[in-house]
């Protein structure tokens, strides 16, 4: 499959990259989780997906403990039907254990997200019809403390080459789906589209994100992001 070679490919270029302070610990779940990652892939990247939803990078109770992205346990479990042997990061942090499918922390911007399509589309098979979510990166970063660090947040030379990397893959993944929409979940991810596909003949949106440390989302994510997707003409 042209995802899955273009996933291992993204694999191979992120696995020379080298990140100084602050980042202290970088995960990699295309590494230690590639088996539902591939599952996921294998089961629903089938054909081309008019609209394509892209985040920005793992959360750490979502892709981080899963392999899927936005990959909050139940809805990964129970809604896509997927499972898989998940191992451990090395050097893994002590505040950042990684669980696979036995994380009891919910990932609450994969909950709003799945929860959305679910009550939207019904069954996972039906929202797969017409489209995929992926990461733009698929990298997470943590500080010494364990707070997260997004992508942006880099030194600029540690960025150029990540997105490099990125960049390639979100451009193979395009030619393999053939969206009419790559639609941006947050201001950064819809950044990283307009670049590659502002003049291509791609059409490029964006949602709210739903990260709960977004106040607006707080306050019914699922009719703000069902809005903007209409308002769009995605939907």
């Amino acid at each position: 499959m042209g995802l899955i070679r273009a996933a291992r490919e993204l694999r191979a270029s992120i696995r020379r990259l080298r990140f100084g302070p602050p980042v202290s610990h970088v995960y990699n779940p295309l590494e230690y989780a590639w088996a539902p990652y591939e599952a996921y892939l294998r089961r629903f990247a089938v054909g081309q997906k008019p609209v394509l939803f892209l985040g920005m990078n793992p959360g750490p109770f979502g892709m981080v403990q899963t392999g899927v992205p936005f990959g909050q346990v139940r809805a990964v479990r129970d809604w896509l039907g997927l499972e898989g042997n998940v191992g451990r990061p090395c050097p893994e942090h002590p505040k950042r254990r990684v669980l696979g499918f036995d994380c009891p922390r919910s990932e609450v911007s994969g909950e709003r997200l799945w929860s959305l399509f679910e009550q939207r589309f019904g069954s996972a098979q039906e929202f797969f019809k017409r489209h995929l979510v992926l990461n733009y990166c698929p990298l997470a970063f943590m500080e010494e403390s364990g707070r997260n660090l997004t992508p942006d947040k880099l030194p600029a030379a540690e960025r150029t080459s990540l997105f490099e990397a990125c960049d390639r893959h979100l451009r193979r993944a395009v030619e393999v789906l053939q969206p009419q929409w790559v639609i941006g979940i947050g201001d950064f991810a819809r950044r990283r589209a307009e670049l590659l596909f502002s003049e291509a003949g791609c059409n490029v949106g964006q949602i709210l994100h739903p990260s709960p440390a977004n106040p607006t989302a707080n306050r019914s994510w699922s009719r703000i992001a069902t809005a903007q997707l209409e308002a769009l003409g995605a939907w």
